[in-house]
C-alpha cells in the first residue's frame, strides 16, 4: 500500500525544501546556516539541497506549477521575516501538497511507485480533501 503521501514525502517535500532554501539564500540574502535554522534543517541537509544531492529529481515538474511556486514564495517570505509559526508552515506545506495533487503533477511518479495504478483510472488526487476512510 503506497498512497500518494509516500511519493510526496520521498520526492516532492525535498524539492519544496530546495525551492524555499534557494529563495531564502538568493532573494533574501540569507546565509545557509541561517536558512537551515529557519527551516529547522541541519546545515548538512541545506548543503545537500544546495548541491542538488537532495530534492533535484522533481524540481522541473514542481517549478512549472505556478500556484505551487506562489506558495513557495509566500513560505520563504514568512521564514525570512521570522514570522512562520510551525502551524502556518505545516498548513502551507499541506496546501502545496493539495495543489500538486490536484494539478496531477504527482500522478506519473505515483504510478511508477505503484504499478497497479496503470491498470486503473486513479482519481484519488482529484479529490484530496475528501476523507477516504
Amino acid at each position: 500500500m503506497k498512497p500518494p503521501c509516500v511519493a510526496m514525502v520521498r520526492h516532492v517535500l525535498p524539492t519544496i525544501r530546495v525551492l524555499v532554501m534557494k529563495e531564502l539564500i538568493e532573494k533574501y540574502n540569507m546565509r545557509k546556516i541561517d536558512a537551515s535554522a529557519r527551516m529547522e534543517l541541519t546545515p548538512a541537509a541545506i548543503t545537500q539541497y544546495f548541491k542538488g544531492e537532495r530534492g533535484a529529481t522533481f524540481l522541473n515538474e514542481i517549478s512549472q506549477s505556478e500556484e505551487t511556486m506562489k506558495r513557495v514564495s509566500r513560505l520563504a517570505e514568512a521564514l525570512a521575516r521570522d514570522d512562520a509559526p510551525i502551524e502556518s508552515v505545516i498548513e502551507q506545506l499541506c496546501g502545496m501538497c493539495v495543489t500538486i495533487r490536484t494539478e496531477e503533477i504527482l500522478c506519473k511518479l505515483h504510478r511508477k511507485d505503484l504499478p497497479s495504478l496503470k491498470e486503473h483510472k486513479c482519481t484519488i488526487c482529484e479529490r484530496p480533501t475528501q476523507n477516504k476512510g
